[in-house]
């Protein structure tokens, strides 16, 4: 930069700040701005030109008064004016006051991206420096169209100086993050590829910056830069302080330098050349070495340095995950900075530990460090660091310490900071199940789980604990008697209640011979916290005391009376009265066989992989490195019987053997879907796109036994109602929505919403023709005492072909007398 004379300092502006600065009040300083600009406005609309010197000024005080948080609406076309001025601090005045106050939609970019291009082709170093400044400040689509091309010609030139090579770069790096699509570097790749042998490091440190972030989006276009970059970091590994004077910084050669280089080097896989991955072994084995070297300056700046380039060369070995040896000393090293005073590096290496314990190579030595781990999460200060030695338990965790491990993280549980308990909960449930060797050790931890922290247990959680126990028939007695005894405490967690009534209402039967937990003796146990709960814990307690009339009828009496109460069948909410009302009738009129058939115990979930651990990836949130995602590669053993993405609802324990229970099935499948036999319609039966939760079925359906759409050909004649009609309208009693008539011409669905006593049906009427129906009319008829309840009928008469038409009927409804549509 050239010296500035002393004679361009700006009196008028150094005046202009001191009165600013004298201000005593806000509005004060707003008066003497106004009047400032009231001035520099009349200068600039004045008869009389102004020379560089003044518009400087001028546009510096408009500068200023905007970085105070004052609009500024003028004085753009004076700035741009400096720019076509020779002296250099005119132009670096327009240059900034371009950067800062122009936008990149604004009417003047054509003109400042003419001067922009004929300082660039002026070859005067310092003018490029300010027009390739500009460009990256403003980085606009506009200016990356005019000057993509222009600027990788600049920054590979021979007779281009090292300074505005490294602004080049820079600049470049800019408009290809910006806008990447028209970047291309095409004959130049190979020429900026070599800019890593050049002898001034400042290039060299600016280049890699562009080659590094070039690497990441086309990797095999610059796979020549990692022989370079090896030899680069050997140079520098291998020099003395002394010999890199420009670039040391407290005896650390090229810090900056080095880690950018260590960081390219991640972007690709080991080399293959055994020469150049020899030398890159040999440099990291050096900075290992140079680790445990005394340091040579006890100023913080000097550990910095050399740490920095420490964890860069850690995170490459973890990296390449090809050398045993590295991984391990590297392991040893990371342990001696757990009890390091610094909190910074105490993190940084519980971070880098984590990844370490995800190689098959490191991770017994990071094992090694349990103890020191188990300590820093029970004295860590800051939850930052408590919450990486969780990590690091569990990435480090397998069979031979997993007790260990989750007794530790259960104790800390109870102490643990309120953010990061929801997921210490998911990892503890997740490690519980994965090493688990004997079931009851598994179903014991996840009850103390709830027991700890049942306020952030997930559904998840006690999804999966149910799951495993149903499939499991050696751990399902002790899971019934462990549950019982839990549910004794005098504050017991909701969740405990869950998965309580869920295992007893199953298995309650296994323990029953025990005059202590005899049958009636859980009921009342379950019905004690009946009224403590929230709704959908209640309606599965309903679905439990359901279960227990089918496996202890000696209780049938007393559940039946408390059925049959106000209480419930006069409840509220509609899903606990329904509930009650169907289960009291069922457990009234239905034989033991039917009953047993109904109350079926629930068949195996099928096996898949746990949703506990897609929950804890979801909770780590994308764009961070989450523990599951690395212990992907040393997973073993594999998960315990039971899967599934679907959690036992509040009434699926009553479903019977359905092949594959849907998470919201109903007792009497109120909301159940077609079963999975039922074929899918086309656009032959179009209301089974509306109604069906199964999906669309088949071409030319008809109905069968159960009352769903077949694949079964229909005739070529008119067909009367079919005789299964009767059934269709039957299963109305139990569903909302379904077809309510069909024969070969038409087919009418309904479709239906309730509130309290307010409802709203829609009918749906398919032409299942090719021919057009004309002149289509419906009526709506109804006994004489529904027709104060019909608040509004909307009938439609019209035509259709091919498709449907549909009308709504708005009710109140305080009667159970069917409706019918003629």
């Amino acid at each position: 930069m050239p010296a500035v004379s002393k004679g361009d300092g700006m009196r008028g502006l150094a005046v202009f700040i001191s009165d600013i600065r004298n201000c005593k009040s806000k509005e004060a300083e707003i008066k003497r701005i106004n009047k400032e600009l009231a001035n520099i406005r009349s200068k600039f609309k004045g008869d009389k030109a102004l020379d560089g010197y003044s518009k400087k000024k001028y546009v510096c005080k408009l500068l200023f008064i905007f970085l105070l948080g004052h609009d500024i609406d003028f004085g753009h076309m004076e700035a741009v004016n400096l720019l076509s001025s020779n002296k250099y601090t005119e132009k670096q005045i327009g240059y900034l006051f371009i950067s800062v106050l122009v936008n990149s939609n604004s009417e003047l970019i054509r003109l400042i991206n003419n001067a922009i291009k004929n300082d660039l082709s002026s070859r005067n170093p310092t003018f490029m420096c300010l027009a390739l400044h500009c460009i990256a400040n403003v980085g606009s689509r506009e200016m990356a169209e005019a000057f993509a091309s222009e600027i990788p010609r600049i920054l590979v030139a021979g007779d281009t100086m090292d300074s505005v090579k490294q602004s080049a770069a820079l600049c470049l790096l800019r408009l290809y993050k910006t806008s990447p699509d028209l970047v291309l570097m095409g004959e130049w790749t190979s020429r900026v590829v070599h800019l890593l042998n050049d002898q001034h490091m400042g290039v060299v440190t600016a280049a890699i910056s562009l080659i590094t972030c070039l690497s990441q989006k086309n990797p095999d276009e610059f796979k020549t830069c990692v022989s370079l970059a090896v030899s680069r970091l050997s140079r520098i590994v291998s020099s003395a302080s002394t010999d890199l004077q420009d670039y040391t910084y407290y005896f650390v050669p090229a810090p900056w330098l080095s880690c950018k280089l260590l960081r390219l080097l991640q972007c690709y896989p080991p080399p293959e050349d055994g020469a150049v991955k020899g030398r890159l072994v040999e440099c990291l084995e050096t900075i290992l070495n140079k680790a445990q070297e005394p340091p040579k300056s006890k100023k913080v700046q000097h550990s910095n340095a050399k740490n920095a380039i420490l964890f860069e060369a850690i995170s490459l070995i973890i990296h390449y995950d090809s050398e045993p040896n590295l991984l391990v000393r590297a392991c040893n090293q990371l342990g001696q900075f757990l009890q390091h005073r610094e909190t910074n590096l105490r993190y940084l290496a519980l971070e880098s530990m984590c990844t370490l314990a995800s190689s098959e190579f490191s991770h017994e030595a990071v094992k090694t460090h349990i103890e020191t781990v188990i300590n820093a999460l029970k004295t860590e200060r800051d939850v930052s660091v408590r919450q990486r030695a969780a990590d690091l338990l569990y990435a480090m965790c397998d069979r031979s310490n997993a007790k260990q491990i989750v007794a530790e993280m259960l104790s800390y549980l109870e102490t643990a900071d309120y953010s990061i308990r929801e997921e210490m909960v998911l990892k503890v449930a997740i490690l519980a199940e994965k090493y688990a060797v004997d079931y009851s050790w598994y179903v014991d931890t996840i009850l103390n789980l709830i027991r700890i922290a049942g306020d952030y247990v997930s559904e998840e959680v006690w999804y999966r604990v149910i799951q495993i126990v149903i499939n499991r028939d050696d751990v399902q007695g002790y899971a019934a008697k462990t549950v019982f005894e839990a549910l004794q405490a005098p504050a017991c967690h909701e969740n405990m209640v869950k998965v309580g009534g869920y295992i007893l209402g199953e298995f309650g039967n296994l323990i029953a011979g025990d005059p202590r937990s005899s049958p009636l003796v859980q009921f009342n146990l379950l019905h004690s916290k009946f009224h403590l709960c929230s709704v959908p814990t209640r309606a599965l307690l309903l679905s439990a005391y359901i279960k227990f009339i089918n496996l202890f009828p000696e209780t049938k009496a007393t559940i039946q009376e408390v059925l049959r109460c106000d209480s419930q069948i006069r409840n509220s909410d509609v899903e606990l009265q329904q509930r009650a009302v169907e289960y009291l009738k069922l457990s009234s009129i239905a034989s033991t066989d039917v009953l047993a058939t109904v109350l079926e115990e629930m068949p195996p979930f099928p096996e898949r992989e746990s949703s506990i651990l897609a929950k804890l990836k979801k909770k780590k949130g994308p764009g961070t490195v989450s523990v599951t995602d690395l212990e992907d590669s040393k997973r073993e053993g594999g998960e315990l019987n039971g899967g599934g993405e679907r959690g036992p609802d509040t009434a699926a324990m009553a479903a019977s053997n359905a092949s594959t229970p849907s998470p919201s099935a109903d007792l009497l499948g109120i909301r159940s879907a077609a079963p999975v036999g039922a074929a899918p319609a086309s656009a032959g039966s179009l209301l089974v796109d509306v109604f069906s939760e199964a999906g669309p079925a088949a071409p030319s359906a008809a109905v069968n036994d159960d009352g769903f759409l077949s694949s079964a050909p229909p005739s070529e004649d008119p067909a009367p109602p079919l005789p299964e009609a009767d059934e269709l309208l039957n299963k109305f009693v139990c569903k909302n929505n379904g077809v309510l008539f069909e024969n070969q011409l038409l087919q009418i669905g309904i479709k239906s919403e309730y509130r309290q006593n307010l409802g709203r049906m829609y009918l749906f009427y398919g032409n299942k023709t090719s021919v057009q129906f004309a002149s289509f009319t419906t009526t709506v008829s109804y006994p004489g005492e529904l027709q104060s309840h019909i608040l509004f009928v909307q009938s439609c008469s019209c035509m259709f072909r091919n498709q449907y038409t549909s009308e709504n009927w708005d009710t109140a409804c305080y009667s159970t007398s069917p409706i019918f549509a003629h």
